[in-house]
């Protein structure tokens, strides 16, 4: 039976997930810790996610439905139901995903076990189906300091999929500067001031399939530029270490160069305006890099010299870089 106020609060973004939702839900409500509250935000999705949302909200107290006019995306709508959230901690859980009955009382358990802790990570299941999936890639740990997690959250060695202190949560919402990706920035904050992140072995199914933002053609994919600019502005204003802000440009650069291979494998998928306004997005972000924090192996390698002598030039190199990548791979 849950309380007047909840241990954990569940945020559940949905967009036109009807496929998927009911099991998602299911997957909360089933939950060995009762002593959750969920709230599903329908994020102006145009099938039958509303419908179904509203049922379980019925059915079962605990869960809350909030209804949007117009699709705002994934961090607008997670903040939507953060402002909710009357939890002693907080986790997410996509629409089209879903956790194992122990997860979120395995996490509250570390919680309980380590009162130093401020965030604490789930074991991510990449699932296709029964036969196809695995756990995620992320480096094993027991316990980091805050700054350990965050200097890993960088290139990603650990995940960001977690459980964390309430205050922390709403002192921080989730980064809605951009339609996608920008939500990462908000991990890295959490990140970054807690005291120390743990682990659990509670299990979140994330469902892959070729319906995800990344496996789209579509500009939304260079938010990610974006994103990783609204995130270099929020470490200046928390005063990191300069070594920091170095290591970040570099991560910065990586993207923009990943996102030159995505522009050129897909170019031909592009119409002229899509293909106009991805390169100057690119080219916005190449000239605002600090060139002098890239580190040696980002700045003289072939695909990743910055040649801040001319845009063509750089284009060229990624041409012929991407181009000999490609032509080797068919060997």
């Amino acid at each position: 039976m849950s309380t007047a106020t909840p241990v954990c609060s569940v945020l559940v973004a949905a967009y036109n997930a009807e496929q998927y939702l009911g099991q998602c839900l299911d997957s909360l409500t089933g939950q060995t810790l009762a002593d959750i509250e969920v709230i599903v935000v329908d994020d102006g999705s145009a099938d039958h996610t509303l419908q179904i949302a509203q049922r379980y909200a019925q059915a079962d107290a605990r869960i809350k439905c909030l209804a949007l006019m117009a699709n705002h995306g994934q961090a607008y709508a997670r903040n939507q139901a953060l402002s909710l959230a009357s939890g002693r901690y907080i986790c997410f859980l996509d629409a089209d995903d879903w956790y194992a009955p122990d997860a979120i009382g395995q996490a509250v358990s570390v919680f309980s076990r380590y009162p130093d802790t401020d965030c604490v990570l789930f074991d991510v299941v990449m699932w296709r189906s029964a036969d196809d999936w695995q756990l995620a890639q992320s480096e094993p740990f027991d316990c980091l300091t805050g700054y350990e997690a965050f200097r890993k959250s960088l290139t990603w060695q650990i995940h960001g999929v977690y459980m964390v202190r309430a205050g922390i949560h709403h002192r921080y919402p989730y980064d809605d500067t951009c339609r996608a990706y920008s939500d990462d920035n908000t991990t890295r904050i959490h990140y970054y001031i807690s005291r120390h992140v743990r682990r659990c072995h509670g299990r979140y199914y994330y469902r892959q399939h070729a319906g995800s933002v990344t496996h789209q053609v579509s500009l939304r994919h260079f938010d990610y530029l974006r994103a990783n600019e609204s995130m270099r502005r929020q470490l200046m204003e928390l005063g990191v270490a300069d070594d920091v802000l170095s290591e970040y440009e570099n991560v910065r650069w990586l993207v923009l160069v990943d996102c030159y291979r995505f522009y050129y494998l897909h170019r031909r998928d592009m119409g002229p305006w899509m293909r106009r306004r991805a390169q100057a997005e690119m080219r916005r972000v190449w000239r605002g890099i600090e060139v002098s924090r890239l580190y040696a192996r980002n700045h003289y390698k072939l695909g990743y010299m910055p040649l801040r002598c001319s845009w063509r030039l750089f284009c060229w190199q990624e041409q012929v870089y991407f181009g000999l990548k490609r032509w080797l791979h068919r060997l």
